[in-house]
């Protein structure tokens, strides 16, 4: 074997599906088509549930000072994030470009070997492991399995043959980066009878500019980007202004399509982010849950390649991740008909409007675009944090003050007993090996976000809680087994 899995793809997915599969010790090789980054930053911020997973990995100050607010939007429609209660904001304007960066840092500082120029044309599979083949100097690479992080036209997806489907594009919609224009005037969103702009201030003189015609329906796919000099006539017919003597830093063009694949693994062949699922980026969330597919992914995949898991642990990733999925499909597509339709989805924003009115409404479709809604089905029982990600709780463990996304950061299960529970750490040891046992001297649960008599907490390394006391019907040992596979076997007295 060259490593154990082969990530094709250096975006966010694949950088952060490697730095996870690094943080647990399994070896692993990205390749990309690209020489080097292309700088270009399709994703300007985080959700609120990618910063606490940033928090998770310690990963949050190599972004240095990042801009955060509490407002968002549902298809152009003002929403309250601050009504969440998260330890953390959404951040704005942290460039696709930067977020690379720091991903593949952290990656290669963990030992991942990143090779650019690489670019993957087929695989076979066998019982053993996949064979991938690739230009650029690696004709064949041998590894366990093979992951396919490489972006809406994945050549990983072609050539495994995973369905895709979904709608095809109604809208093609320019983006563009561009400094030296005036535009303080218009930092919203206009509709016009014609179309829509969107504008947003990304800081240095750097305005991002967003223009679709209705009409403009895609007769195919772009094999290149559009020029500058097409976004600016886009934007003169909608708006009047002209902004062609501006400067491009970069263009684009996309759609609103909405593709999904039926599965997300096939045998030794996953997919993550874009990869498995392409969307009309409303809010960012294309790129962010991206990331989170691949967080997901990346200590199923190590307990797997370590052998202390059963590959079907992996159809888990499958269950979780293509429900989040398709419900970003479905929340992507109705903000779509909320931004680019036309007087006829008039009624409908103005009803929507009325319905945000009332904070139960506003705060389930402000989870639902921060990622804090997603519950896994961990198992059957009452306790209302069973599947959901774990709110940050402030401890006091070895006599300093730390916190449960700190002990995250080894990329860990992690055990917290609350109760100081001897019984119940005695029944954790066969795991101790994958899980930290921690029992703070203090805790603050903070805002009622973990329930009042809550004994003990068992998260997985991507933050979701997998057994509760009390509260889940299942044992510990049997969710403990379930998660990170069957406890070691100890010398008799050990």
């Amino acid at each position: 074997m060259d490593a154990s899995v082969i990530v094709v793809g250096a975006g966010p997915s694949g950088l952060m599906l490697a730095g996870e599969l690094r943080l647990a010790g399994v070896d692993v090789v990205v390749l990309d088509r690209l020489s080097a980054r292309t700088g270009e930053s399709r994703g300007i911020g985080f959700t609120i549930r990618t910063m606490e997973v940033f928090d998770q990995r310690g990963l949050l100050p190599r972004f240095g000072e990042i801009q955060t607010s509490e407002a968002g939007h549902f298809g152009g429609l003002p929403l309250n994030l601050g009504s969440l209660g998260s330890a953390h904001k959404s951040a704005r304007t942290v460039p696709q470009s930067l977020t690379e960066a720091v991903l593949e840092a952290w990656a290669r500082d963990l030992g991942a070997d990143i090779r650019r120029g690489h670019e993957f044309t087929a695989y076979v599979e066998d019982s053993d492991g996949v064979t991938v083949t690739a230009t650029g100097g690696d004709t064949n690479l041998r590894a366990q399995y093979l992951v396919g992080c490489d972006g809406g036209r994945s050549a990983v997806r072609k050539a495994a043959g995973f369905d895709f489907p979904g709608t095809p594009a109604t809208t093609e919609l320019f983006l563009a980066d561009i400094r030296g224009a005036d535009l303080s005037d218009r930092m919203t969103i206009e509709r016009t009878d014609k179309g829509l702009v969107m504008v947003a201030q990304l800081g240095g003189g750097v305005h991002r500019v967003i223009v679709g015609e209705r009409g403009t329906k895609p007769t195919g796919r772009r094999t290149e980007s559009p020029v500058f000099s097409e976004v600016a006539d886009a934007f003169k017919r909608l708006t009047g202004s002209d902004i062609s003597g501006a400067e491009p830093l970069w263009v684009s063009a996309f759609s609103d399509a909405a593709h999904q694949v039926t599965e997300y693994r096939r045998g030794r062949v996953l997919l993550s982010g874009d990869a498995a699922h392409v969307h009309l980026p409303a809010g960012g969330q294309g790129m962010n849950t991206s990331i989170q597919d691949s967080v997901n992914l990346g200590w199923k995949l190590a307990a797997v390649v370590h052998g202390t898991a059963s590959p079907t642990l992996l159809d888990t990733y499958h269950d979780e991740r293509h429900e989040v999925g398709r419900r970003l499909l479905a929340n992507t597509r109705a903000q779509s008909l909320l931004i680019l339709g036309g007087e006829e989805a008039g009624p409908v924003r103005d009803i929507l409007g009325e319905l945000l009115d009332h904070p139960e409404v506003e705060r389930l479709l402000a989870a639902r675009v921060s990622g804090l809604d997603i519950r896994y089905q961990v198992g059957g029982g009452p306790h209302p944090l069973l599947g959901l990600r774990m709110p940050q709780l402030r401890l006091i463990h070895d006599n300093r003050n730390t916190s449960s996304s700190e002990l995250l950061r080894t990329g860990r299960g992690l055990l917290l007993d609350l109760a100081d529970n001897a019984v119940l750490r005695g029944r954790a040891q066969g795991w101790t090996d994958r899980v930290d046992v921690v029992t703070p001297s203090s805790q603050d649960l903070g805002d009622h976000h973990v329930p009042p008599g809550t004994a003990a907490l068992l998260i997985r390394p991507d933050g979701h809680v997998a057994w509760a006391a009390p509260g889940a019907h299942s044992d510990l040992q049997m969710a403990l087994a379930r998660w990170f596979g069957p406890a070691r076997r100890t010398r008799k007295g050990q």
